[in-house]
């Protein structure tokens, strides 16, 4: 067995649904009498598995890994790398581009690889499985959870080949050491597993009127808008007419139409409150908020990633480690809590909204606006701007206890339960404006509307624009800027020379776009998976 072999089966052999997103998946031999010879018999051992294939991709991002939520921010011309002003240099490398800014940090996505096609390992063991689990004669049954399991692969591995752009598709539980793909390869199977997911999970199988006992789960209309996602950004960055001939335009959009005629689904009233911080108040000396957010599994949430409090460090792994990252570095400022002070926003994003737009201060923290600067410690912080993240911030009671336990118990560190929404209605509402839709006037309208803003042409230009505005912060505008192409996204985001200040003196950031086109957009293969594979993985041009 060469290393890879031991690499990949440390990691998958026995995360297949029974226990959760821990270190004991790296042991090789069960420590229970459950394996994976004498599961996969009933229609409850599938369901169970298949929480196990949630979990798998809940832990893509709730072990403290490099997640593609942080990395899409970083990349994009949104954020800078930011963190404390004595830390390595890594998220620099990825801002710009550029390895040797930190030339040490060979493994920079390491930990998300393996958490990938740990996550991977466990759909594929499922769906291998499927044919000797009695279904009991319901055909409906085993439909939703391969449909809900292949989803989970699909997303997975999209994830995968937008930041890497060629990986080993693996479609079984195997532990061969693959080459890596040809991308129209891996986007086949992402195509194919969400149009079965789409075709196969039955429309009421999780209603939002229940949202409060299914919310994270996916649906049919899920599957749709992810598909139509996908077919936006392999034919935008591939110029492909279809998605490698299982999706054509007109299948997309269809998809979007059907999630909008569905009625499951309408924008919130108000932006603000999409998100906790942006629509709380602290109340002194209680913990607890004066609030008015719309809720997890809210009536725009299409898909959300879901997280928990019961995160620690003895390895059971459910929070949303990630969400710390964004904070604001050590400082609690009520309803913000502090964090490590990544992702700092680039000024161009505060002036990018026109006026009166209410998405606005519902995005962003601006430091001196907010009256946080004079208690913020300049000193600390690497490429501080005035301005960071708020839809995506851990929280503080105002005596500066974390708030992510309601009782103040929580460690802000591994309590942070913060959903990270996956697909909006919003998104739904413009990429179907986007595809052609004969409605999509009154879609676009609907999104600025909502905003405080008028009409406008729903053009390609002013779509773009409008994605923008209204999922800055969401994971989203790296990868709209990707698939308008390499030229597009490395004119967008090189800077010749921004002014901000690191430890509380000025400092100048300079990305190159021949630097961004070098990579091809893609990121660092990581070193010891190259290894590892005896160098059949081979490293992305410009790293």
């Amino acid at each position: 067995m060469n290393k890879l072999k031991l690499n990949i089966l440390s990691l998958g052999l026995l995360c297949f649904g029974i226990t959760g997103c821990s270190e004991s998946y790296l042991d090789v031999e069960s420590t229970t009498n459950v394996t994976t010879e004498n599961y996969y018999k009933t229609i409850d051992d599938a369901d169970r598995a298949l929480i196990g294939c949630y979990d798998g991709w809940q832990c893509t991002t709730s072990n403290g890994s490099l997640s593609i939520y942080v990395a899409s921010q970083v990349m994009s011309d949104e954020c800078f790398g930011g963190t404390g002003n004595t830390d390595g240099k890594g998220y620099q490398a990825i801002d710009r581009f550029d390895i040797s800014v930190s030339s040490s940090d060979a493994n920079l996505f390491n930990g998300t690889w393996n958490d990938y096609y740990a996550g991977i390992f466990r759909c594929n063991t499922l769906l291998q499985k499927l044919d000797q689990i009695d279904w009991k004669g319901d055909d409906q049954i085993r439909k939703r959870v391969e449909g809900e399991t292949r989803a989970l692969r699909a997303i997975m591995y999209f994830d995968l080949a937008r930041l890497f752009g060629s990986v080993p598709l693996l479609t079984g539980p195997t532990a061969e050491n693959l080459p890596q793909a040809e991308p129209a390869e891996i986007y086949k199977l992402i195509a194919e597993d969400l149009k079965f997911a789409a075709d196969n999970i039955p429309t009421n199988a999780y209603p939002k009127a229940n949202a409060s006992t299914n919310d994270g789960r996916i649906t049919c209309y899920a599957a749709k808008a992810l598909l139509a996602r996908v077919y936006l950004f392999y034919t935008g960055y591939y110029g492909a007419s279809d998605l490698v001939g299982v999706v054509t335009k007109e299948q997309a959009l269809a998809g979007l139409e059907d999630v909008i005629s569905s009625k499951e689904y309408d924008l919130v009233p108000e932006f603000k409150n999409l998100w906790p911080a942006a629509s709380s108040t602290p109340v002194q000396g209680k913990f607890e908020f004066v609030s008015t957010y719309a809720g997890d599994g809210n009536i725009e949430t299409v898909l959300s990633m879901k997280f928990n409090t019961t995160q620690d460090y003895n390895g059971n792994q459910d929070g949303n480690r990630w969400l710390v990252m964004m904070g604001m570095r050590n400082t609690n400022w009520s309803p913000y809590g502090k964090g490590w002070g990544a992702c700092t926003v680039h000024p161009k994003v505060w002036n990018a909204f026109e006026s009166g737009d209410k998405r606005k201060t519902a995005s962003i923290i601006d430091l001196v606006g907010e009256g946080i600067e004079s208690s913020f410690d300049l000193k600390d912080q690497r490429e501080y701007t005035g301005y960071t993240v708020k839809k995506y911030t851990p929280m503080a009671f105002a005596d500066g206890t974390s708030a992510s336990k309601a009782d103040g118990s929580g460690d802000f560190q591994t309590s942070q339960h913060q959903d990270f929404v996956v697909v909006r209605y919003a998104d739904v509402l413009l990429m179907a404006a986007e595809l052609g839709s004969s409605n999509a006037q009154l879609y676009f309208d609907k999104v600025r509307s909502r905003a405080g803003l008028t009409t406008k042409e729903p053009s390609q230009e002013n779509i773009m624009k409008e994605r923008f505005v209204e999922f800055a912060f969401e994971g989203q505008r790296y990868w709209d800027l990707l698939r308008q192409g390499i030229d597009v996204a490395s004119s967008t985001i090189a800077e010749s020379g921004i002014e901000l200040k690191s430890g509380g003196n000025p400092d100048v950031i300079t990305i190159t776009a021949d630097k961004i086109k070098t990579t091809k957009g893609f990121c660092q293969i990581p070193s010891t998976q190259i290894t590892l594979s005896d160098n059949v993985l081979k490293q992305n041009a410009g790293w």
